[in-house]
């Protein structure tokens, strides 16, 4: 038992408990605040006039409200059942004695005992007022005196809902990886200039939080200050060990007592709406949710309306525990997962890695990627078996002839992989037919065996092989036959006569001089300079060159010096036709091999130009997002006819009448409008982003972006850039059509092409249940006697305009997973998103977005907007984060369970993976889906594109 100075109360240690589970006990007296207000606020009187009755039931009393100053009570019976507290009774109560306090102080110190089972933490903060600490109560029932107003019921915890809301609410993530040794270390390194005192405006980045959770951490440094009596704006090392254990402090109860603190900053034991609007104005700060920030009064006032009926003008700590512990009503999809728990316990037992014997593994390795890549591996194999085949039979024609007699093996290398060059030099044209891949692709049964997703990878691997191939030619000729032919004696030389002249070279000179050697020297320049400009680091311009050398990076330079080519085939062709071993005409193979590619290639030109300039397009609208995009709105051209997922090439004269950039098309097919959405990320869409942005207009109210040229609304008189288009042609993402179930994965701007694959599955959907319409109303009118046949309706999509099902439609589920950084980048799609969620009424498409700059789920910083997400969804049927009808997610999403739910729902299925976005996800998404293709009887198919 001790003494508090402050009142002389006792209290009485919460490890010490009475006997017996049924035991009841009383107090009386006069609290600091309601039954659900924290008791441990000191306010004068309060703990003098505290009392504690008999060991019957514990009660607790508390001045009623009155005209006079006589205090008047009531006694409230709380039955407490392992996690639930209910109202047993509520009936008038005699003023205690003051004589009886203590011995009732210590038989209710008695009657308290720590267990994972918590009582209403209104109680335990009441109580803690008197007994310090005491953290829960079990099996018993508890008596208290409160204010006469409704009683709130506390919410079971025993609910499945409440379950990971119980592990949640931490201050510090799982990301943020601390432990007092790394905390530790960060104060003495940001204390060696202040002798050991912490500022309060560091104590955020000591325990680990960002800068963007500065506002954050001090309010819980308040708070925690204030509950631990530390005063001042700075702390040493012992008193950042005491708010280190409260932030680290594992009980629930705990944890809401200390956020309970932070929003009730003048320490009343109740939070107003100014609170509540604070609190959210930090937490949106914190998660970088501008527009949650900007709303910040409506928010507040829809958590008053929620938490405060009565109209009190506060809510109490019984309140927030609630909300944070009603969870939303769970999907049909998690319902599932739970009768399949056994089944998913299986899979993860089978995805583990097992020890096997190497050469057991080396079988099953190889037979994976075998099946996963048998596509590209029979075009490799056909590719290096002709480019052996040429280099053997060109150096076997020259070890026949006279000039292996004086340069050996020198000169049967160099026209080897001369011959292999030729055949690069002719083939690296072919992945970049872009017109005839497409009709390839949409028109042929080829994509079952051809991989045309892999075309441009093909022409990097054909680069590499045309790069060995310039290195061997030019280092064979220059440090090989040429210094055998130079310095050959007079009778080897005769036998040279016929092909270098009477003259016998003496330098390097003479073959750096002539037409051969210049041509091909600038060939090889040429190609340096295209092939580094087009390596990554330059085309996307993260390589950081001093001025004026910084513009070598950059797509435009990539994509300008691509254009070298040109000039390369010229001299390519110059170089093939004037050889020294070679004088027939028939024998100078080089513009053979090159014939049909630049020919074909040269037509694709001809036709991107003719169409581009044949059908114009008119601009609709245009909007500027906030994200830094742009979408155009254009008119769609009679004739043009495309897939979701493809994509087309834009061009800008006012911005560069000779770029012409690819963008994933956003409309589908069914449409009457094309339209896609542009990333200013480089110069080329800077420029367009100025050009557009000088005639945007100010949004009207309640809208989004800068919005102008909207058509329907009069917008007629604004005079546009003149933009040209050019496809459309094949991507990945078109073939999603073939696939019965499909995960579409978009990072970023990377969602572009899988909305119009969603607005397209709704238009196929509601195409499919309209045929089924014609046919019931064809039966039914052709049927019986002088029946009539109904004529056939053609099928509408929303837009009005005609669609047809593609008849290769096969989707019967769609998972869509959006992920973002920024909330801001939900504006891009709002309105396509919203269309789709309504249209889908089979709910064939299950929606996950994510913003990562939201902390994660049961991370402190990101409770109070996951409240707030709850609340208005179910009030709204809006999201605050997106926006949008669909209900957005924190952080990242666990790909691993993602693909493992999928393999449960979906067993013996194959499931079409189509991925958009930075390369950085790539390689996870792609092992992933082969490591359950493997081991469970789901088959992922990976399609990636990046960009």
């Amino acid at each position: 038992m001790g003494t508090n100075e402050a009142g002389g109360v006792h209290y009485h240690s919460d490890t010490e408990i009475i006997d017996g589970n049924e035991k009841m006990a009383n107090y009386s007296g006069p609290l600091s605040g309601p039954l659900s207000g924290p008791l441990n606020k000191k306010r004068s009187g309060t703990k003098k006039n505290a009392k504690f009755n008999t060991p019957e039931p514990i009660s607790a009393t508390k001045p009623g409200i009155s005209s006079n100053d006589e205090e008047s009570y009531v006694e409230v019976t709380l039955d407490v059942r392992d996690d639930s507290v209910a109202v047993h009774s509520v009936k008038p109560a005699d003023h205690p004695h003051h004589e009886d306090h203590e011995d009732h102080v210590e038989l209710l110190g008695k009657g308290l005992e720590k267990s994972p089972s918590s009582l209403s933490s209104s109680v335990v903060r009441n109580a803690s007022f008197h007994i310090k600490r005491l953290a829960s109560f079990s099996k018993q029932a508890v008596v208290a005196a409160v204010p006469h107003h409704h009683p709130r019921r506390r919410f079971d915890r025993t609910q499945s809902a409440a379950a990971p809301a119980l592990k949640g609410l931490k201050f510090i993530s799982k990301t943020d990886g601390n432990e007092w040794p790394e905390v530790e270390k960060r104060f003495r390194k940001l204390t060696a200039s202040t002798n050991g005192l912490l500022p309060r405006a560091l104590f955020g980045e000591c325990i680990g939080m960002n800068k963007e959770s500065k506002e954050f951490a001090g309010k819980l440094f308040d708070a925690l200050a204030r509950k631990l009596d530390i005063k001042g704006d700075s702390i040493n090392e012992d008193q950042l060990k005491e708010l280190w254990d409260q932030i680290s402090e594992q009980g629930f109860d705990s944890r809401l007592q200390t956020f309970f603190d932070m929003v009730d900053k003048d320490a009343d034991g109740r939070i107003t709406i100014e609170e509540v609007k604070e609190i959210i104005s930090f937490s949106a700060s914190a998660n970088k949710l501008s527009n949650i920030q900007k709303q910040a009064d409506e928010y507040a006032a829809l958590i008053m309306e929620e938490l405060d009926p009565d109209n009190l003008g506060y809510i109490m700590i019984d309140s927030l525990e609630t909300l944070l512990l009603e969870g939303p009503e769970e999907t049909a999809a998690a319902a599932r997962g739970k009768d399949s728990r056994n089944l998913s316990r299986m899979l993860s037992q089978k995805l583990k890695p097992t020890r096997e014997h190497p050469l057991i593994r080396c079988y099953n390795n190889t037979k994976y990627f075998l099946q996963d890549n048998w596509k590209r591996v029979w075009v490799m194999i056909l590719w290096l078996g002709i480019m052996l085949g040429l280099f053997v039979y060109k150096f076997m024609q020259y070890r026949n002839k006279a000039a292996y007699e004086v340069m050996g093996h020198c000169v049967c290398m160099a026209k080897g992989a001369a011959e292999t060059l030729k055949f690069n030099m002719a083939l690296i044209l072919l992945p970049v037919c872009r017109n005839t891949i497409t009709l390839l692709r949409n028109k042929t049964k080829l994509g079952g065996v051809v991989p045309f997703d892999d075309n441009l990878n093909f022409h990097k691997v054909i680069a590499v092989g045309i790069g060995i191939g310039v290195g061997i030619h030019a280092v064979y000729h220059m440090a090989c036959d040429f210094p055998r032919l130079i310095h050959a004696n007079s009778d080897d030389y005769e036998l040279m006569k016929p092909f270098f002249g009477e003259v016998q070279p003496s330098s390097y000179w003479y073959f750096v001089k002539s037409l051969e050697g210049v041509s091909g020297i600038v060939m090889v320049v040429l190609m340096a300079v295209a092939f580094t400009l087009a390596a990554p680091c330059f085309r996307r311009g993260k390589v950081n060159l001093p001025k004026p050398l910084n513009k070598l990076a950059g797509f435009n330079a990539f994509w300008y010096s691509h254009h070298l080519f040109v000039i390369v085939y010229v001299l390519l062709i110059i170089h093939g036709v004037h050889l020294y071993l070679t004088k027939k005409w028939y024998q100078k193979t080089t513009w053979m091999y090159l014939a049909v590619p630049l020919t074909l290639y040269a037509g694709e030109r001809l036709v991107r130009a003719l169409r581009s300039s044949i059908k114009p397009v008119q601009i609709l609208k245009v909007a500027l997002y906030p994200g830094n995009v742009l979408a155009l709105h254009l008119s769609k051209p009679q004739g043009f006819r495309y897939h979701s997922g493809q994509y087309m090439f834009v061009n800008c004269a006012a911005v560069s009448p000779f770029e012409w950039h690819p963008f994933s098309i956003t409309s589908a097919p069914g449409d009457d409008h094309l339209s896609v959405h542009i990333r200013i990320v480089g110069d080329w869409t800077r420029q367009l982003k100025t050009v557009f942005s000088q005639v945007c207009q100010p949004p009207p109210s309640g809208k989004s972006g800068l919005l102008t040229a909207d058509h329907m609304q009069g917008a007629d008189n604004l005079i546009f850039p003149r933009v040209l288009i050019d496809g459309p042609y094949g991507a990945p993402a078109q073939e999603y059509k073939t696939y019965e179930v499909v995960l579409l994965v978009g990072l970023g701007i990377g969602a572009t092409p899988m909305i119009s694959i969603l607005k397209d599955i709704v238009n196929n959907i509601k195409a499919m249940e309209e045929e089924e319409e014609d046919n019931a109303l064809e039966n039914d009118g052709g049927g019986g006697d002088g029946g009539t046949k109904l004529p056939h309706k053609s099928s509408k999509t929303h837009t009005g305009s005609a669609f047809t099902r593609h008849h290769n439609f096969q989707i019967k589920r769609a998972y869509f997973y959006w992920v973002t950084r920024e909330q801001d980048s939900f504006d891009w799609f709002k309105g396509a998103m919203n269309e789709v969620a309504e249209l889908d009424h089979n709910r064939v498409i299950e929606f996950h977005n994510y913003c990562t700059s939201v902390y994660e789920e049961g991370d402190a910083r990101s409770a109070l907007i996951a409240m707030l997400q709850s609340l208005s969804h179910a009030k709204n049927g809006v999201d605050i984060v997106s926006g949008t009808r669909v209900k957005s997610h924190f952080a990242k999403p666990n790909w691993r369970e993602v693909y493992k739910r999928i393999a449960l729902d979906h067993t013996d299925a194959t499931v079409g993976v189509f991925y958009c976005g930075p390369p950085a996800l790539t390689e996870k998404l792609r092992q992933l889906s082969l490591d359950f293709s493997h081991k469970t009887s789901t088959r992922f198919e990976f399609h990636k594109e990046n960009f």
